[in-house]
This record gives C-alpha cells, sequence and structure tokens, in this order.
C-alpha cells in the first residue's frame, strides 16, 4: 500500500500543488489555468510530463468534467440536475466511488476490490487530503479522480459565491 498526499495552497490564484509521498518529496504536481477557458488542472510526474489532464466543459446547462490519463479519456463528473442539494455522477468503467465523496471520505473500487482511499485531514491551513493507493497501477487514475472532485467542488464553490452576491 502507498500513502500519498494532497495539499492544497490556500491563497493559489492558479491552482498550483504538488503530491507528496510519505517522505514528503514531491511525486505530482497539478497545475490550474488561470483565466483560461477551458479551465483545465493538469497533472504531471516529477519530469514534468503531463500524465493526465482534467478539463470543464465549456458552453454546458450543467457543468461537466472530463478526465484524460495518458491521452485518453477515462472518466467523466456531471452534475445532476436537482432543486434542493448539489448531485454529481461520476462515470467511469468497472470503477466505482463508495462514500460522502462531497466531504472527500470515500473508497474506489474496481470490479469491487478496493483499489484507493480518500480521507480529508483535519486541522490543517487549506483542503489536505491524505490518499491510500492499495493498487500502484490505478495510481495515476486515483489522483486525477481525487483532484477531479477537488475541482468540481472549488467550482460550485465559486459557482455559490457568486450567486450570493
Amino acid at each position: 500500500m502507498k500513502q500519498l498526499y494532497i495539499k492544497q495552497k490556500v491563497f493559489s490564484l492558479s491552482g498550483k500543488f504538488t503530491v507528496k509521498d510519505q517522505q514528503e518529496k514531491d511525486v505530482f504536481y497539478v497545475e490550474g489555468s488561470f483565466l483560461k477557458i477551458p479551465k483545465t488542472f493538469s497533472i504531471m510526474n516529477t519530469a514534468k510530463d503531463e500524465i493526465a489532464l482534467i478539463t470543464k466543459k465549456v458552453f454546458s446547462f450543467l457543468p461537466k468534467f472530463f478526465v484524460e490519463v495518458n491521452g485518453s479519456e477515462i472518466f467523466t463528473i456531471k452534475k445532476e440536475f436537482s432543486f434542493f442539494k448539489a448531485r454529481y455522477t461520476i462515470d467511469m468503467e468497472d470503477i466505482e466511488v463508495q462514500g460522502n465523496w462531497w466531504d472527500m471520505e470515500f473508497k474506489v473500487l474496481q470490479r469491487g476490490e478496493v483499489i484507493g482511499q480518500v480521507s480529508k485531514e483535519w486541522f490543517t491551513w487549506g483542503d489536505s487530503y491524505k490518499v491510500q493507493i492499495m493498487k500502484e497501477e490505478m495510481e495515476t487514475i486515483i489522483i486525477a479522480l481525487v483532484v477531479a472532485i477537488d475541482c468540481v467542488k472549488a467550482d460550485e464553490a465559486a459557482a455559490t459565491s457568486s450567486s450570493n452576491v
């Protein structure tokens, strides 16, 4: 089992942050586009090669995010129409997310087997998540999933705060 940690910088306008291992070494770099349409988040390895890309679909009635890993679209996250609470679905073949992914407390399953687990670290400055990876060949997909969910949450929070002004 491998443990990784995602810690976002609170005041980063561009959405730059790193994914670290237990020895606090950088494993992945995440960089968001600032004032770019469509909004994207790029996940890069330590050689700064892009290994995953999250893109928000433009001109969509409800928000939709596409996630590519190594150049192939792996899954989408889309908002479902509901009157009360925001509801999103994750479309990914053979992969299922169980738990409260909105609060970043969930398990990632592949054909019923737990391949990853995410939990929010409390009492930290900024959002911080612990990601446990049980199946190392799925590491990039799990990291992309966590970053994509966080991107959806940030987008929803921005939309909510702008509509309350």
